[in-house]
């Protein structure tokens, strides 16, 4: 009997010791847990003179300033969604380290805040139409050019002269309008499967207005370029519209405004950004955004 009585003492003395070992074992990394940080970024609340707070991403240059005098800069849309691959690229390709990125970004941590870039990145429409809300392109513009570029020339020594937005989607429509209506703001413009198809193709105005000032030397687009890329397994509009915009363009490298237009074989329009970090940084930071 007082066998007995030792055998399960031991045996419940063991497993205690199992039981309390695995506890420890899973609580451990708990003990060390902690949020994952990019390094070289730093982080910025700034408000619009509507009152609307954006988080500003920025991946800080790394190295001497630049020949040109000045690092390039990077604004990047839907900065949740794409601010980190890009940072990450760029900081894996030496050659790409003296850039500024700065992600355009809305509180939270959700990679698309859709309520706030529906209205962010679209045209204004009638106000019945106006759900979700639409129609601030022009205010976020207004804050990237009057509070926005100059807080980042402010903080960095800035390459006025190579300064380029990167957008998907809504975003690469916007990037668009930019260039049409605002073409002195950014030197270089990449696209990802823009959204041309918007509000009846709205954007075809513009384009005109765009080309006749272009076409009457009121515009300088000398050292400008805008590339275009979609997915193939993109809408088949969203290619066609891109594809014949390029078309439409390709002659004003006679004015210096140089058009590509690339489609990225196996992807889909929610995939294709997570591709393009490289040839987006080739693009933008090769010389004169090669």
């Amino acid at each position: 009997m007082k066998l007995l009585v030792n055998n399960l003492m031991f045996a419940g003395l063991v497993l205690l010791t199992v039981s309390v070992s695995k506890s420890q074992a899973q609580a451990s990394p708990a003990m060390d847990e902690r949020q994952v940080t990019l390094d070289q970024t730093l982080e910025w609340k700034m408000q619009n003179q509507q009152g609307a707070t954006y988080r500003i991403l920025i991946s800080k240059p790394e190295g001497a300033v630049p020949d040109s005098g000045g690092y390039p800069v990077i604004y990047v849309l839907d900065g949740n969604a794409y601010f980190a691959s890009l940072h990450e690229a760029k900081r894996a390709q030496e050659q790409f380290r003296q850039a500024i990125i700065v992600g355009i970004a809305y509180p939270g941590e959700a990679p698309h805040n859709f309520l706030r870039r529906s209205y962010d990145l679209s045209p204004p429409v009638a106000e019945e139409q106006n759900t979700p809300p639409q129609g601030g392109q022009d205010e976020l513009l207004d804050f990237i050019e009057h509070s926005l570029m100059p807080a980042i020339a402010e903080r960095f020594t800035v390459d006025a002269n190579h300064q380029s937005l990167y957008g998907h989607s809504f975003g690469g429509m916007f990037a668009i309008y930019a260039l049409f209506t605002r073409p002195d703001l950014f030197d270089h413009i990449v696209a990802a499967s823009p959204s041309l198809w918007w509000n009846d193709s709205y954007l075809l105005k513009h384009e005109r207005d765009f080309r006749q000032q272009v076409e009457a030397e009121e515009v300088n687009v000398i050292h400008h370029s805008l590339s275009l890329a979609v997915a193939d397994n993109d809408s088949l509009q969203n290619q066609q519209d891109a594809s014949q915009l390029y078309q439409r363009l390709e002659d004003l490298s006679a004015y210096g405004l140089r058009s590509s237009f690339h489609k990225v074989e196996g992807e889909d329009h929610m995939s294709v950004p997570f591709v393009l970090e490289s040839r987006v940084l080739k693009q933008l930071l090769g010389t004169r955004g090669g």
